[in-house]
């Protein structure tokens, strides 16, 4: 809670604005049945048109304040309201964007979202609401009972309608609140569910069409969708319930009090007061109307704030050492070594154990084991998209974890497993990485990548849109954008994470071919799961179960390693392993 106070402290002058309009509008707004008041009692009762004149006119100007303070509070309020939403937002994605692996398993991609759309829209509807009312309702209820004692005429039994009217709202607000408050926390978790099903079968629908389970799939988001609908109508109806049972307790009140005037009208001015009493009684009852509707917010609101709460307070795992962000420009030679590296899952069972092996600058080093034996695990730790459990990795010399992340990542042409594209266009993918890519920089990575063919069969060529995730390119064409993207940064070092497996031999050849050629001075990192791909590297790391098993030359591993000797006969024909 005291994180979000913080964004209302930012826009303290806004809050000040609205509230000096606010008690404005609510003094114009208590003044009105006085004036009312006398004008009946002295203007109609004695039939004097100067004093309803003068009235009329008093009772205009202040209707007209009246408005101009309400349209400013409303400004002020909205204006308040949408820039702490969009703070929230954009403090939620950066943080989000800091996120290591740790954090993100605490968060669904779904919830995320929800927490950056829904629940900081419940934030703002709050904001709005309580700067419209958080003044005018307590004004409105202390100077309506001051300004209705000054009318009841000396009826005493007038207070105890006014204080059983207010009794009667509290307690029903109490009730709303209590049983509605779980059900929203409910809701929100609902609402996560939802999106998550959604954002499943929206991933996943090649795989639900060919399994043919659209209807399995039709009656989960089915299932998920009604119990969030259940949750929904069940708190709207509960709240619903407050404006009709509102409206009883006002008009009883009115009642009420012309039963008792009834006994006391003699003149004209009995009937003045009791006319500003019923005014001041509804200003009473509608002020406490007001808080109900804050505290009808409040609850969802509060749930919402403790889930955006929960991602800006979350600890970010991996961080530059010395606290500071910004970039010092440093190149690399791009010797990375890992010296007895460990790295644990959520603290369970080691995923690696052990982990010695040198990638020298100008050298190909490869790394090649089952699947789960930890080859994607050892390589993230290089850009330090995970922090090392035990041992240490370095480049020239430096332990990672000392280097600032930004000079890091920018040393490195990362190619992950996943292949995955930004909307836009074929250039702005090829140039990701880059702040101002050249053509002949994108022109260069993509003949590398072997991309240019396909690209310039395109007659938008550079141009051609690129669908969100890559989903109008073919898996070959997206892995080779996806290489060229990191070839563009020039970087001295270069990861790929199984990045060959979508291309057939031919391609995979003449790209590891211009690899040699055009990136001779680089540290090449290659995972992958075809020996053909890796049998040339300089340096071969074979992995089993967590643990290297060997270290060579595609020949010496034969000899050597039974894990790659097995792994390679299971592959390549005798001819090739030249046996």
């Amino acid at each position: 809670m005291k994180m979000i106070f913080k964004y209302y402290g930012k826009y303290a002058h806004l809050i000040i604005a609205a509230l000096v309009f606010l008690t404005g509008e609510a003094l114009c707004e208590l003044q009105l049945p006085s004036y009312m008041s006398g004008l009946i009692s002295e203007g109609i009762g004695q039939s004097n048109m100067q004093v309803v004149m003068t009235y009329g006119w008093k009772m205009i100007a202040l209707t007209v304040v009246a408005c101009v303070c309400s349209v400013m509070v409303g400004y002020f309020a909205s204006k308040v309201a949408a820039r702490i939403s969009r703070d929230l937002r954009s403090d939620i994605f950066n943080r989000v964007m800091s996120f290591a692996n740790e954090e993100y398993n605490k968060f669904s991609v779904s919830s995320l979202i929800t927490r950056s759309t829904n629940d900081i829209t419940q934030i703002q509807m709050l904001t709005v609401i309580f700067l419209r009312m958080i003044m005018f309702a307590p004004i409105m209820g202390i100077g309506g009972t001051v300004k209705a004692i000054q009318h009841s005429s000396g009826i005493s039994a007038l207070a105890y309608v006014i204080i059983v009217a207010i009794a009667i709202v509290i307690l029903l607000i109490i009730i709303a609140l209590s049983v509605v408050q779980p059900r929203f926390i409910k809701m929100q978790k609902q609402v996560d569910a939802v999106n998550q099903i959604a954002n499943d079968e929206l991933n996943g629908m090649m795989v639900i069409r060919a399994f043919n389970t659209q209807e399995h799939e039709e009656r989960r988001f089915d299932k998920a969708n009604k119990d969030l609908t259940s949750t929904a109508l069940f708190t709207s109806r509960m709240m619903a319930m407050l404006m009709p049972i509102m409206t009883v307790v006002m008009n009883g009140v009115m009642l009420a009090i012309v039963w008792l005037f009834a006994y006391k009208v003699e003149d004209i001015q009995q009937v003045s007061n009791m006319m500003a009493f019923m005014q001041y009684a509804l200003q009473i009852i509608m002020s406490f109307m007001m808080i109900s509707m804050i505290f009808i917010v409040l609850p969802r609101a509060v749930v919402s704030i403790k889930r955006v709460s929960e991602v800006l307070n979350t600890e970010i795992s991996i961080k530059n050492a010395d606290g500071r962000d910004d970039e010092s420009g440093i190149r690399f030679k791009g010797d990375v070594k890992f010296e007895n590296v460990s790295y644990s899952y959520g603290g369970g069972a080691p995923a690696i154990e052990g982990i010695t092996f040198e990638a020298k600058s100008g050298e190909v080093t490869a790394l090649i084991g089952s699947t789960g034996s930890g080859k994607s695990t050892v390589i993230n730790l290089i850009p330090r998209l995970m922090d090392v459990s035990e041992g240490a990795v370095t480049i020239d010399g430096v332990n990672v974890k000392d280097i600032n992340l930004k000079d890091l990542r920018n040393n490195i042409g990362f190619v992950p497993q996943k292949n995955t594209l930004f909307s836009g266009t074929v250039a702005s993918n090829i140039g990701y990485g880059l702040d101002n890519a050249s053509v002949d920089d994108l022109q260069q990575a993509a003949r590398i990548a072997q991309a240019e063919e396909f690209i310039n069969s395109s007659e938008e060529g550079y141009n051609r849109e690129i669908a969100q995730g890559g989903t109008n390119v073919s898996g070959g064409q997206k892995q080779r954008l996806a290489i060229a993207r990191a070839l563009s940064k020039k970087a001295p070092i270069y990861v790929f994470d199984d990045s060959f497996s979508a291309l057939d031999f031919k391609t995979d050849a003449k790209l590891r071919m211009a690899l040699a050629e055009e990136m001779a001075d680089a540290t090449v990192i290659i995972v992958a799961q075809r020996v053909g791909t890796i049998k040339n590297a300089d340096r071969i790391v074979v992995l089993d179960d967590g643990k290297i098993v060997g270290i060579g030359k595609h020949e010496e591993l034969l000899r050597s390693c039974e894990t790659y000797a097995d792994i390679a006969k299971s592959q390549l024909s005798e001819e090739e392993l030249g046996l």
